[in-house]
């Protein structure tokens, strides 16, 4: 077990997105607005991940990805469809799991510390609302295991909340 924040969180990372998903549901009860879900699930995400130093969301507006609620240092406002990671995301439609963004071509560099990067598309009925976007200094940080959890997170925010047509 690892504390960060005073909350304990397991070591194993199945057992670590489990506890994530039974907190997120239990924040989420009875509350379907989409901004105070994405608030609590980006500082849960904050609070439990081990070498982050960005955790949030950009949502869908205009055709743009417009910068929502998150935890780290202040970022990028807009981001353009297929433009770095979050804009491959939104445009791709696939999770990108980046080992190391400075090889990723288009990268968008909103701090300079980050290393690597996964970013996880949040759908409605094959509508896209947005993207969960989180950030590394370490290369290599995510994996698998990360993408299988974070993913289930996402599905259980789009369902649980209203979210504009």
């Amino acid at each position: 077990m690892s504390t960060w924040y005073g909350m304990t969180y397991p070591e194993s990372k199945k057992e670590m997105y489990e506890l994530l998903a039974q907190q997120l549901s239990g924040l989420m009860e009875g509350e379907r607005e989409a901004i105070p879900n994405l608030a609590n699930m980006s500082a849960l995400i904050n609070q439990a991940l081990k070498e982050i130093n960005w955790a949030g969301f950009y949502l869908m507006k205009d055709d743009m990805l417009v910068l929502g609620p998150f935890q780290g240092n202040p970022a990028c406002i807009r981001i353009p469809v297929g433009r770095g990671v979050c804009g491959t995301a939104a445009k791709t439609l696939e999770t990108q799991l980046v080992p190391d963004v400075h090889l990723f071509p288009g990268h968008i560099a909103c701090d300079a510390q980050s290393q690597s990067e996964i970013v996880i598309q949040l759908l409605k009925d094959g509508m896209l609302l947005g993207v969960l976007d989180i950030d590394s200094p370490v290369k290599n940080r995510f994996d698998q295991e990360d993408q299988n959890g974070l993913e289930n997170l996402c599905k259980m925010l789009v369902t649980a909340c209203d979210w504009p047509r």
